[in-house]
């Protein structure tokens, strides 16, 4: 009997609908197949995001598996995908109450967040992906996406997550892989969706997504949401956001399919410069530093982790804008062409304050000199920076592409085949503090928010980059046999960086063209219906200036510098099980970046001799374990090393620096998340486990003042939820629930930090009809 029941594990993901969407009541409305796919969502054939159903003797949907990417690129099942391919889908967020993208990478291990240099903050989503920095591999619906936005995942079906080089599906840079968010699209199906949201901090979130079927093959979707909070346990620091996406469809459920779809965000914050790194444990002093301030340096207390060190003047604005435009049309026999267009901008404006060095003396001026010891820490002051950006990002994209399935000799293909145009552009506005203005020290332990602290200026020490971009790539999978499948792929791309610098009056115009070419071979075997093993290998290259759109006139980001290579190995195997509704995962994997700059041992002189090797394991688990029990976990090793890797400062100075290690790259990491229904109630929680990451990555290096790593940390999460009605749902998250006090990020220079947040609450309502 293949009877089909209403999978009440979903009120879960209804209830958590509360955390980002709403999901529930439309379940109600509508039943899908269980193998609906993305794709198919887009076309308004999808599963209900509220209470999916499950088929008690066969294959059964999960609010947590997905068996298939998004993209075209992708032509085969993940099962027979030989990749690493972490997907996060919106259940998962919703359940777990995420509302940004660093909130929702939390779900795979292997990924680090990132802070800044020294007094800078980085602005925007900045993290390393199996020890390379990924933050510039992010991409909406394939085509890249830059810009210094905090990404909200309030327009995101799911998160693609695709780990090692991957050079032929994207192009340049994919050192680590490559991120993939797919936006809601619309749908045959009329519902609406709403979620509020109170908490800790003075938080409050609204979101709504409506889809409203208007034709027999139209449709019109709405996502919009608006949020202002503090952040828990910051004094000061805020978070304003508010964004619309509104979108389109003709010709759904027909061979010829057209979307316009545009986002729209603006924020307002007040920015975390972070607290001072003096008290916490492992604390240094350099050598250089006179006995008795050492020795009150090393035996001074923390400061108060809710400190702000800063102006409530300081802000962050930020205007995201992108419109795209999709056609898709079926030509039969298994090919469908697609172009995508897309016009993107963001402008980011920020005057932050950063913190630098620790005085443990009255200061008698505003000079950035030391001071004498004191016995009383009430005295120690702090200085402060003041760092003004004002950088503006323009995308616009063209891709055409054909996928097809034919048969030769035998032999089965998939192909994946297209011509990828794209033109960027980076302004960025310079700013110095006048002539003779110097920034006010702090109180190192009492600083004060209503401090009056200089605004940098315009100085005319502008950059301007740009890149432009020509790509054809093909990829393939051949089936060999039922059991055996070959895949290949190949990209070449040329790629042109131009940059202006400098004042008006002594400008800098550099310029460099690169052919580059990626490749990706793959070969998997089903050892049964369920379960597969495979190898793959697989390059990318990151020409000069391609992650900054500056080149330099020596070093790696000079024109003259080849590319660096990274080049990728992994051995994998992947099973479903119970039914197909659990995935299981295993992959060994090994990454080596070539071509980075260092110099000779014996002439001190510059080559591109060094390397960094990045060798681990990944496992992974994800999709249904009862029809109302859900997991999605993961474990990840890294074992980092440089290879070959010397600097000095000068030509002539014999003392070379010597790396051997790979900064924020932790040697193992994991994360689980699980809920359980029970009746109308749904129960969750989850665990997430990163270990020490160093800082100090240099061998026999004098100490420097500030931390020398970042602790490792144990994080629980907590969510209950609770079915009201076929409309109404209302879910309890607790985040941090052993309150853990932990440095979620460190600088590179060892002095400042940024904590984790403390145990907080919200409180989600979701409704829907």
């Amino acid at each position: 009997m293949s009877s089909y029941i209403k999978s009440r594990k979903h009120a879960v993901a209804p209830l958590a609908a509360l955390a980002a969407t709403l999901t529930l009541p439309m379940a109600a409305q509508a039943q899908a197949p269980a193998d609906t796919t993305v794709a198919q969502a887009n076309v308004g054939a999808a599963a209900s995001t509220f209470l999916p159903t499950v088929k008690v003797d066969g294959a059964a949907t999960s609010d947590y598996k997905a068996d298939k990417s998004a993209s075209s690129k992708l032509t085969q099942p993940l099962l027979e995908t030989p990749k690493t391919i972490s997907i996060i889908k919106k259940e998962v967020l919703r359940e777990q109450g995420a509302v940004s993208l660093m909130d929702a990478l939390q779900n795979t291990p292997g990924i680090t967040m990132q802070l800044g240099e020294n007094g800078n903050t980085s602005a925007g989503d900045a993290f390393q992906m199996r020890g390379f920095s990924a933050s510039s591999s992010t991409f909406v619906d394939g085509i890249r996406d830059l810009g210094a936005v905090t990404r909200d995942v309030f327009n995101l079906e799911q998160i693609e997550v695709v780990k090692g080089p991957a050079g032929a599906d994207t192009g340049r840079g994919a050192s680590a892989g490559y991120i993939n968010l797919i936006s809601k699209l619309p749908q045959l199906e009329a519902f609406t969706e709403g979620t509020f949201v109170i908490g800790d901090a003075s938080r409050k979130r609204v979101s709504v997504d409506t889809n409203q079927k208007v034709m027999d093959h139209t449709a019109v979707r709405l996502n919009a949401v608006w949020q202002d909070n503090g952040v828990p346990g910051r004094d000061t620091v805020n978070k304003k956001t508010y964004a619309v996406a509104p979108s389109v469809a003709f010709g759904l459920g027909t061979g010829t399919r057209f979307f316009l779809y545009s986002q729209h965000v603006r924020q307002d914050n007040v920015p975390d410069g972070g607290i001072p790194a003096i008290g916490w444990g492992g604390y240094t002093v350099a050598p250089t530093v006179a006995p008795a301030t050492a020795a009150a340096l090393l035996s001074a207390s923390k400061v108060n982790t809710s400190n702000f060190y800063g102006s409530s003047s300081d802000r962050e604005k930020v205007k995201a804008d992108m419109v795209t435009a999709k056609l898709e049309m079926d030509l039969g026999s298994g090919t469908t062409v697609r172009n995508v267009s897309r016009y993107g901008r963001t402008h980011m404006e920020r005057t932050l304050t950063g913190i630098i060095n620790i005085y443990a003396a009255p200061v008698a001026t505003d000079a950035q000199t030391a001071g004498i010891v004191t016995s009383d820490p009430s005295t120690w002051k702090i200085s402060r920076s003041r760092q003004r950006v004002d950088q503006t990002n323009d995308i616009l994209a063209n891709q055409t592409s054909l996928n097809t399935s034919f048969t030769t000799g035998g032999i089965k293909h998939d192909l994946s085949t297209g011509i990828e145009l794209m033109y960027e552009t980076q302004n960025s506005l310079g700013f110095a503090l006048a002539t003779g203005v110097v920034t006010p020290h702090a109180n190192l332990y009492r600083p004060n928010a209503a401090d009056v602290l200089p605004t940098p200026v315009r100085s005319g020490n502008d950059t301007d980059g740009s890149t432009s971009t020509q790509a054809v790539y093909l990829l393939d999978t051949l089936s060999i046999t039922e059991a055996l499948k070959l895949n290949g792929g190949l990209r070449t791309e040329h790629y042109t960086i131009k940059t202006t610098s400098g004042l008006p009056s002594a400008t800098t115009r550099l310029s460099a063209g690169k052919w580059i070419t990626s490749w990706n071979v793959g070969a998997v075997y089903k050892l049964a219906d369920n379960g597969t093993v495979y190898a793959a290998a697989a390059n990318s290259l990151t020409p000069p200036g391609s992650a900054n759109f500056t080149l330099g006139a020596t070093g790696q980001t000079a024109g003259t510098a080849d590319a660096q290579e990274t080049t990728n190995y992994e051995l994998g195997t992947k099973w479903d099980l119970l039914n197909k509704r659990l995935n299981l995962t295993a992959a060994l994997y090994r990454s080596e970046n070539d071509g980075q700059v260092s110099v000779d041992p014996v002439t001190n002189l510059a080559t591109q001799g060094g390397k960094t090797r990045v060798e681990g394991i990944e496992l992974a688990a994800v999709g249904q374990i009862t029809n109302f029990w859900q997991i999605t976990a993961g474990v990840q090793t890294m074992d980092t090393k440089q290879i070959n890797q010397r600097s000095a400062s000068t030509a002539t100075n014999p003392n070379q620096v010597v790396t051997d290690g790979v900064r924020w790259s932790p040697k193992w990491s994991a994360t689980v998340w699980s809920s359980y229904q029970l009746g109308d109630f749904t129960f969750g929680g989850g665990v997430r486990h990163t270990a020490e990451q160093k800082r100090v990555i240099t061998v026999a290096q004098a100490a420097s003042t500030g931390l020398p790593q970042l602790p490792a940390y144990t994080v629980v999460d907590l969510m209950g939820a609770y079915r009201v009605n076929k409309n109404v749902n209302l879910q309890l998250n607790v985040t941090n629930l052993f309150d853990k006090e932990y440095m979620s990020s460190l600088n590179n220079g060892g002095g400042r930090l940024v904590l984790g947040a403390p145990r907080a609450v919200t409180l989600m309502a979701s409704i829907g009809f």
